[in-house]
C-alpha cells in the first residue's frame, strides 16, 4: 500500500505541475507515416519499428501488440515482433486504409477500390462483417481514409471527394452526415477533404480536413462548436493535416502530413495555444502512448 501511495502522490505531482506549465509535455507516441513506422520515445529516440514505412494506420493494443494498416496488407505484432494477424487486401488495384482493434476481437478495416467496403475481419483473416460504402467517386485512393466503430454499432467514414462524414448503420444504410463543402467552409473550392473522424465522449464529432488545412468539432445536430486553422495560429502548422487525437486533458494532437520538414504533429489547447511539437518523422496517423512517464489514461485514440 505505501508503494502504491507513493506512486499516487507521484502521478499528482506531476499533473499539478503540467497544469502549472512547469514541467515541459514530453510524449511517446505510435507514428504511421511515410518514412517510419513504429514507436518514438518521449526523447524522441526510436524505441521500435516496423522495418516497413509508408504506414497508413495503427495501434499499440492494451496487451502490449502493434497493429499496423499499409495499402496493401494488415498486420499484428505481438511484443516480440512475432506477427500474429495478416490480411492482405483482395485484388492489387484496391487500398486499405484502416486498421482498429475491435472489443469482439475482430479488426476494422477499409478496403477501397471497384467495391469499396468496410470490412471486419476475425483472428484468422476471415472476413466476418462486410459493409458497402458510398464515397461518390471511383478514385480509389480518395474514396475514404480513417474509418472508425462507434459504441452503437454504426461506422463513422470519412469520404474525401464526397466532402462528407457518413454514419453507417451495420446494413450499409446511412444514418448521418456531416458536410464539409459549406459556405462556412468556403464550399468545395476550399478543399475541405475529410480525413479522420472520431466521435468523442460528449458526443461531438473530431474532424481532420487534409488540404483545407482545418480541424473541425462538430456537436450532434452537425453544427461546429470548435474549429482551428492556420489563421489561428502564430506559425502556419498545417499543411494538409490527416491524423488527430483528442486528449483527456481537452488538448488536440494534429499530425501535417504534408509538411516536409519543420513540425510535423503538434498540440494545442481548447485556446488554440501550442503546448507541443515533435519535429521528426513525418506522421500519417499516430497514437500518443505517454505524457512525462505516465501512460495515457482512458480508451485507445478512436
Amino acid at each position: 500500500m505505501n508503494s502504491l501511495k507513493k506512486i499516487l502522490c507521484a502521478a499528482l505531482l506531476l499533473y499539478s505541475s503540467l497544469v502549472a506549465g512547469q514541467l515541459p509535455i514530453r510524449h511517446s507516441f505510435f507514428i504511421a507515416g511515410p518514412q517510419f513506422t513504429g514507436i518514438i520515445g518521449e526523447q524522441g529516440e526510436e524505441i521500435w519499428s516496423a522495418g516497413k514505412p509508408g504506414a497508413r494506420d495503427g495501434y499499440v493494443l492494451p496487451d502490449g501488440d502493434i497493429l499496423i494498416c499499409w495499402a496493401d496488407e494488415v498486420r499484428g505484432y505481438d511484443k516480440n515482433k512475432n506477427v500474429v494477424f495478416t490480411y492482405s487486401r483482395s485484388a492489387p488495384d484496391m487500398e486499405l486504409g484502416t486498421a482498429v482493434r475491435l472489443e469482439n476481437g475482430n479488426t476494422l478495416i477499409t478496403e477501397s477500390g471497384k467495391n469499396p467496403r468496410l470490412l471486419e475481419v476475425d483472428r484468422d483473416g476471415m472476413v466476418k462483417v462486410s459493409v458497402p460504402l458510398q464515397p461518390e467517386t471511383d478514385n480509389a485512393h480518395m474514396q475514404t481514409r480513417m474509418a472508425r466503430k462507434l459504441p452503437n454499432g454504426n461506422y463513422l467514414v470519412p469520404h474525401l471527394l464526397a466532402f462528407a462524414v457518413k454514419e453507417y448503420s451495420p446494413d450499409a444504410n446511412v444514418v448521418n452526415v456531416f458536410r464539409t463543402d459549406t459556405p462556412e467552409f468556403g464550399g468545395r473550392e476550399s478543399e475541405n477533404w475529410p480525413f479522420t473522424a472520431i466521435r468523442l465522449a460528449n458526443g461531438n464529432t473530431l474532424v481532420s480536413l487534409t488540404h483545407g488545412n482545418k480541424v473541425v468539432e462538430f456537436n450532434k445536430a452537425g453544427k461546429v462548436v470548435w474549429n482551428v486553422t492556420n489563421q489561428d495560429l502564430k506559425e502556419p502548422l498545417f499543411v494538409d493535416p490527416c491524423g488527430i487525437q483528442r486528449l483527456p486533458n481537452g488538448n488536440t494532437l494534429i499530425a501535417s502530413y504534408g509538411a516536409q520538414k519543420g513540425v510535423r504533429i503538434f498540440e494545442i489547447t481548447k485556446k488554440k495555444e501550442i503546448v507541443w511539437r515533435y519535429e521528426g518523422y513525418g506522421a500519417h496517423e499516430f497514437q500518443i502512448l505517454t505524457t512525462n512517464g505516465v501512460p495515457l489514461k482512458g480508451p485507445l485514440r478512436k
